[in-house]
């Protein structure tokens, strides 16, 4: 039942062309660890499933990304990703573009292993003129209601990050939000969790109660310990985003030779401990 795994080790799983689902919010309590090591690959080819961040606009930028589907992609205090945008302005990817819940019903459809399930998001919106795929679905009672029949959205390997976790695969959010992790988890066919430290099964209660509990072992296939592994997004209550490393990152979307400054002083490392190093000291 020991789980645990190396941040290379679970990268290794992955294929060009696979589908990827990264857990987290915008700029909030993403994997960032395990996003630094596909940066270290030539994997490409990808599709990335995300309520986007940083995450995507790095491997947007680092040209790893064939395809985004996203409720949105943001760092929360720069409304929109401009990674993402360039690559969306250029059309360098793919893009699928849908509700917030519609990407949650997606995830939902494939954990609970069914191939769509309806939902009214979406009506109304552009969002099924630019997913053309996408089918309407009767209801067969009496309402008769016509609804969207969200088809499910299924990974190849999730991604996520916890604040606490044990060797054997349970996870603990100690932040304000649960977000949708464990619909990633379970819409995947393998799972991996970074956390910023592994305890004790019985030390996960005493920092916080039952329904922090998000992620149960038969959820998860790995588990990567990786302090400060959500940097530069936020992780509370361990830490909170590095505002002033993100708007450096920002700034680099607008000059080439700014990105690839950025890009060799801290992505164009051997490894997350060469990259903490790195970091700037407060």
């Amino acid at each position: 039942m020991d789980k645990r795994t190396t941040a290379a080790q679970a990268v290794a799983e992955l294929r060009d062309g696979m589908t990827l689902g990264i857990g987290g919010w915008g700029s909030r309590r993403k994997p960032m660890a395990l996003v630094r090591e596909i940066l270290r690959t030539p994997l490409k080819d990808l599709t990335l499933v995300s309520y986007g961040g940083p995450d995507v606009g790095l491997l947007c930028a680092a040209g790893k990304l064939r395809k985004v589907v996203y409720g949105f992609v943001s760092l929360d205090s720069i409304p929109l990703e401009p990674h993402f945008r360039l690559a969306r302005q250029a059309a360098a990817i793919e893009a699928a573009e849908l509700d917030e819940g519609m990407l949650q019903w997606g995830l939902y459809a494939a954990a609970l292993r069914l191939p769509f399930l309806p939902t009214r998001a979406g009506l109304g919106s552009d969002v099924l003129s630019i997913n053309p795929d996408f089918r309407r679905v009767k209801s067969p009672y009496d309402d008769g209601e016509e609804l969207v029949a969200m088809p499910a959205i299924h990974l190849d390997v999730a991604f996520i990050h916890m604040n606490r976790a044990d060797a054997r695969g349970n996870g603990q959010f100690l932040g304000p939000d649960p977000y949708f992790d464990d619909l990633f988890c379970m819409a995947a066919k393998r799972r991996f969790m970074s956390c910023e430290k592994i305890v004790e099964t019985a030390d996960l209660l005493k920092g916080g109660s039952v329904h922090t509990l998000a992620i149960n072992r038969s959820m998860v296939d790995g588990v990567i310990e990786t302090p400060n592994g959500a940097h530069f997004t936020e992780c509370p209550p361990d830490y909170g985003r590095d505002e002033d490393f993100q708007r450096e990152y920002a700034a680099t979307a607008r000059d080439p030779k700014a990105w690839s400054a950025f890009k060799g002083r801290y992505l164009d490392l051997p490894d997350e401990q060469a990259y903490q190093e790195a970091l700037p000291t407060t």
